[in-house]
């Protein structure tokens, strides 16, 4: 089983921790952001020192690729691709909503037929969603939508909907909907990765280190058409 470094730094939170088969050996995590510039260095070192003490080798970098903040995110790709450029380690990419709602799920606070819709602000009433199942199967793809009263209602014509993270705190009183559900205090956070990590390890999914670049948020803004669905990675 691999050691992994992972690294989230979507948001105004900057995180870090060591995976070993699913299982978090140390971890670093800042809410107070955004201070990834002078924060995030510090966590990888210690994870380092953590990893050295032991005679532990990294045998894979994961970092959440997004949708998320421009500085963020480039702060966290940047430390990543050093360290995988200096260890010759690969690199892996997590979507960032995919994070989120793997987070809600371990926390099991929904019926398990409820569909996850973890949702990260941008501007205005735009938000960047993607709507899941409990088996973290995509059941609508990562997307910028400016959210409206008829938002989601063909998926909540059939089911429940758990909103979260800090995009849907500002479309509560829009979404108001007898199946929608909106939860606090979910945020995309590095102690969610490991297993979403080993998967990709596991099947060789790794992304190019000199090509790969994060899905940023500007560039969803500039690109993106109201409600058009975009991949995910």
């Amino acid at each position: 089983m691999p050691y992994i470094l992972n690294i989230e730094t979507a948001t105004e939170v900057c995180s870090v921790c060591v995976s070993y088969n699913g299982q978090i050996l140390f971890e670093r995590e800042e809410t107070k952001g955004p201070s990834h510039a002078s924060v995030l260095g510090l966590f990888v070192a210690e994870a380092m020192q953590y990893l050295q003490a032991d005679n532990k080798k990294l045998d894979a970098v994961a970092v959440s690729c997004g949708p998320g903040s421009y500085t963020g995110l480039r702060i966290g790709v940047s430390e990543a691709k050093g360290l995988c450029y200096g260890l010759s380690v690969p690199l892996i990419a997590i979507n960032t909503l995919k994070i989120m709602a793997y987070g809600l799920i371990s926390q099991n606070p929904v019926e398990k037929d409820t569909l996850l819709c973890p949702m990260i602000d941008a501007r205005r009433m735009e938000v960047y969603d993607a709507v899941f199942d409990r088996q973290l199967n995509v059941i609508r793809e990562t997307s910028a939508d400016i959210i409206d009263a008829n938002s989601f209602g063909d998926l909540l014509a059939e089911k429940k909907i758990a909103f979260f993270g800090n995009g849907s705190d500002k479309v509560k009183t829009i979404l108001e909907n007898p199946k929608s559900i909106f939860i606090d205090n979910i945020y995309p956070k590095a102690t969610n990765m490991p297993e979403l990590a080993d998967e990709a390890f596991a099947s060789g999914n790794f992304v190019d280190v000199a090509y790969f670049e994060p899905f940023y948020l500007k560039e969803f803004v500039a690109t993106t058409p109201k409600n058009k669905v975009l991949p995910t990675k």
